[in-house]
């Protein structure tokens, strides 16, 4: 189960969609890259054993395939998932909620993630994460 609850009903939540990218962040200890395993046009879930608290405000850069430069974001910490406290399917990291995004760079996601749901259609069935 999650080290933290999760704030929002996953009905409120966008759709979406499982797919790995390039994602790096800021921390501590300045920026760190990871891997985002999924997407939605109002956040994303980045693989990470060292999860940042809840809460906490993150500067991102998203790089979306086909795209010249990264996606520079704000995002703030809504669940984490601990290394070693973590369920089966659920591997460690933290969810990250999109905040202060303008119109145009919240479009180019959604069309972005939309495109890939058309290319990519997802099963049922939950896809491995990266370890």
């Amino acid at each position: 189960m999650a080290d933290t609850p999760q704030k929002t009903h996953p009905s409120d939540r966008a759709p979406r969609l499982e797919y790995e990218l390039p994602v790096a962040y800021s921390s501590v200890s300045g920026f760190v890259t990871d891997w985002a395993v999924n997407l939605s046009r109002g956040g994303l879930y980045i693989n990470t054993d060292k999860p940042l608290p809840v809460d906490t405000v993150v500067r991102l850069l998203v790089t979306l395939p086909g795209a010249h430069f990264p996606v520079e974001l704000k995002g703030r910490v809504t669940r984490t998932n601990a290394l070693g406290a973590t369920s089966g399917s659920q591997s460690p990291g933290m969810a990250v909620e999109f905040v202060d995004v303008d119109d145009d760079k919240r479009s180019r996601i959604g069309e972005f993630v939309e495109r890939l749901r058309t290319e990519f259609p997802q099963d049922d069935e939950p896809t491995a994460n990266r370890k």
